[in-house]
């Protein structure tokens, strides 16, 4: 079995990617890997040539700024990471620069891609996702955080990444389609919504320009060079333990954060939602980009 990793990245110094831990964190499941660097204000280029891994092969891409409609533009860059893997790699692990994985459980994803190798039924496998929001210490419980996607695919060039990169589909003779994907009893740590926050409030300029026009992402994120984080967004203390590769970056922190549980809005529909999840595992009404194999 052969396994190829890719992303794609552009001013990971700028608005603090943790692109490195991100790639860092799979490398071990990884024969190749691709990153795709887009041209960028900072030194990201030289900050992903210093992880110093053979396995790492950097494409240099320009990203079309132009495009402002649904962040396709993220999903074009993935694709450009993704259609730089050579023939010969069966699956194919895709990682953003905002999130992880545990070490501790790269054994169990490197069984499931062993395991269902010769499957031609399983196209991809599905992760289950800890955001985290403010602070390391705290992850989002509401509707608005997704709970799972697909991180690992095969190396068929009929996939392709979908509207904005969270999944992907695959073109058939009948048209586009899910994929058939199998669950791993593994997570994606996304720390996306966790920086200082100058840092965040920039790359909330920067992300949102990807989507809207200036007077939209003016409208949308203020003129504030802070961001504030939403104390009474529904949370709950993280109690496992993170990445070893994040480890530097977490003590590093230099603001504080306090979710405060009394201060939670929570509406009757996701009160009703998250009951019926917590009791039966279902969430209802959940966007699913996939196909799940049971």
């Amino acid at each position: 079995m052969k396994v190829a990793g890719f992303t794609f990245v552009r001013n990971a110094l700028r608005y603090e990617y943790p692109v490195v831990e991100a790639i860092t964190s799979v490398l071990p499941l990884c024969d190749y890997f691709v990153v795709a660097v887009g041209n960028s204000d900072d030194d990201t280029l030289d900050l992903v040539r210093s992880i110093g891994s053979p396995k790492i092969h950097i494409i240099q891409t320009v990203w079309d700024d132009s495009l402002r409609e649904g962040g396709r533009v993220l999903a074009q860059e993935t694709d450009k990471a993704f259609g730089a893997i050579p023939a010969g790699y069966d699956w194919c692990l895709y990682i953003q620069g905002d999130e992880c994985v545990h070490e501790a459980e790269l054994p169990v994803i490197r069984s499931a891609m062993e395991r269902f190798l010769n499957d031609t039924e399983t196209e991809g496998f599905l992760f289950n996702y800890r955001h985290f929001y403010g602070s390391y210490d705290y992850t989002g419980i509401s509707r608005m955080w997704y709970r799972r996607e697909v991180r690992i695919v095969r190396n068929n060039r009929r996939i392709f990444s979908y509207k904005d990169a969270q999944g992907f589909r695959i073109h058939t003779d009948s048209g586009d389609r899910k994929l058939n994907v199998r669950l791993i009893d593994a997570h994606i740590h996304h720390y996306g919504w966790v920086r200082d926050p100058p840092a965040q409030q920039q790359k909330q300029f920067g992300f949102h320009r990807l989507y809207m026009t200036d007077e939209g992402v003016e409208k949308q994120v203020g003129q504030s060079e802070t961001f504030v984080y939403d104390g009474s967004e529904p949370l709950e203390l993280f109690k496992g333990t993170h990445p070893a590769v994040m480890e530097p970056r977490i003590h590093a922190r230099n603001w504080h954060f306090e979710s405060d549980p009394v201060r939670v809005r929570w509406s009757l529909k996701e009160k009703l939602s998250r009951f019926v999840e917590q009791i039966t595992g279902w969430r209802p009404g959940e966007y699913r980009n996939y196909r799940l194999i049971r």
